[in-house]
């Protein structure tokens, strides 16, 4: 009867722990890759392969049709919350003013797991924007800010809203604020 005491004492303490169903996450990894002219980031599954193809790329920017930015994250919570997975990134074309992109996507949470998730930059849009200087991945749940991930070279706060509630598709770009 003792034990049953205690598991009944110890289930009250521990719901009020529950009843928030806050979601806590993480973004573990940033990769941005550069894509060939037939949308690949590497050629072979080894590693090695990939950083000698990303290289090449990079030497070689008309061999280039965009970048795609692979992130792994993981998050904890009520698989009904709806979360933001956003990447900002700056960067520029030369003797041009220096450019910033905002691409975005819907996650779920993903429980004791972590998931990749990629987030592209193709075309006219790739075109415009240039070479990445400095990036930075945020996680959202709603207007919370729950983590952030940035290179070394991003420097400040952007003064952009939080995430779009009704995004459409994925890594739906959003445009920059005007800087006033």
């Amino acid at each position: 009867m003792r034990w049953f005491i205690a598991f009944l004492c110890c289930l009250c303490l521990a719901a009020p722990i529950r009843a928030g169903d806050a979601v806590s996450g993480r973004v573990l990894k940033v990769l941005p890759l550069f894509m060939d002219l037939k949308g690949r980031t590497q050629t072979t599954p080894s590693l090695y392969d990939r950083d000698a193809y990303q290289a090449s790329l990079r030497s070689q920017p008309t061999q280039r049709s965009g970048i795609e930015f692979a992130i792994e994250w993981k998050a904890k919570g009520p698989k009904s919350t709806p979360l933001k997975l956003r990447l900002e990134a700056r960067g520029g074309l030369k003797a041009q003013p220096p450019t910033q992109i905002v691409l975005e996507e819907s996650v779920a949470p993903t429980g004791m797991f972590g998931a990749w998730t990629s987030l592209k930059l193709t075309g006219e849009a790739y075109k415009k924007f240039g070479d990445v200087s400095a990036w930075r991945a945020t996680l959202w749940d709603g207007v919370r800010l729950v983590h952030e991930e940035k290179s070394f070279l991003w420097e400040g706060e952007l003064k952009l809203p939080p995430p779009a509630t009704n995004a459409t598709g994925p890594a739906a770009a959003v445009p920059p604020p005007k800087q006033p």
